[in-house]
């Protein structure tokens, strides 16, 4: 990481709040809108302002959290350890480390602050009560977790994001300041809103609207096509069960106990039907190759 070298407003967290603010202005009132703003940090390489460096320059930085299945280099699945030598930041000085975990906050902090533009943009246009607000992200970051950098992983850190929804006053369908607890993907984003919006979902569409009461059993994911590069998941509302194809290597976590996936309980017989019962799931969810 490095401060960013150029004029604020040249930084790309502002140039893209700066230009959906212009957006929105320039609007035809005439017709419905529809609004996607992308921000691409916090990303490595990352290069947050120095004012926002400064913001967690005396603060002392969370810690990475390292399983007990994580110490061993050599007891890591083969895509573990590959990823972690083709990073070769493993074994980085503790400086460094919090020196990213700073930037990362940094950088996201800018964000929330770039998103008060833009809502206060919606106010002035006097647009924000008629207006859905959807915020989430395509992937986490391991931040050091597990010895693990960048994103891609089955784990916790990679793969949970963050999913905010704001309907404008007045829609009980979800309920202003409530939380939900179910499983939910990217997917089901576009039946949510089209749902508030009052319009048809297309039965194509593989997504769950949020304004049903309709709920999963688990969740399945999947990165990666050759054995080497690739894992599995299944998650249910209490356990996770990640596959390794190369080396046949599983991985079995409690996350309402064990939310930082720090004990790998794959082998321990207490969990052997659930293991069990996760291994026939992700079973039934394999295609192509994986067969």
């Amino acid at each position: 990481t490095r401060a960013w070298h150029l004029p604020e407003d040249c930084h790309p967290t502002h140039w893209a709040a700066k230009e959906m603010c212009r957006t929105i202005v320039r609007r035809d009132p005439t017709k419905p809108a529809f609004w996607y703003l992308s921000f691409v940090g916090p990303h490595q390489p990352m290069w947050p302002l120095q004012a926002y460096m400064d913001l967690y320059r005396d603060l002392t930085m969370d810690d990475p959290v390292i399983g007990d299945w994580a110490k061993e280099e050599t007891e890591l699945p083969y895509f573990l350890r590959t990823r972690r030598a083709r990073l070769s930041i493993s074994d980085a000085p503790a400086h460094e480390i919090e020196l990213g975990r700073r930037a990362f906050y940094a950088c996201i902090t800018h964000i929330d602050h770039q998103i008060r533009t833009v809502i206060g943009t919606l106010r002035e246009q006097e647009l924000l009560d008629n207006t859905i607000i959807a915020f989430t992200a395509d992937h986490g970051e391991m931040l050091g977790d597990h010895g693990l950098w960048t994103k891609a992983y089955m784990y916790e850190r990679s793969n949970k994001i963050p999913l905010i929804i704001s309907p404008p006053p007045g829609d009980q369908r979800l309920p202003r300041r409530s939380m939900d607890d179910r499983l939910v993907e990217i997917r089901d984003i576009m039946p949510t809103l089209l749902d508030l919006c009052g319009l048809e979902t297309p039965p194509s569409v593989e997504g769950v609207s949020l304004t049903s009461k309709q709920r999963r059993d688990y969740l399945y994911g999947e990165h990666g096509e050759a054995a080497e590069s690739s894992s599995r998941m299944i998650r249910d509302e209490r356990y996770k069960l990640i596959y390794y194809p190369m080396g046949n290597i599983v991985q079995l976590f409690q996350l309402d106990a064990d939310p930082r996936e720090t004990c790998n309980l794959a082998d321990d017989p207490a969990h052997t039907q659930t293991r069990q019962r996760l291994t026939e799931l992700l079973i039934q969810e394999m295609y192509g190759d994986d067969e």
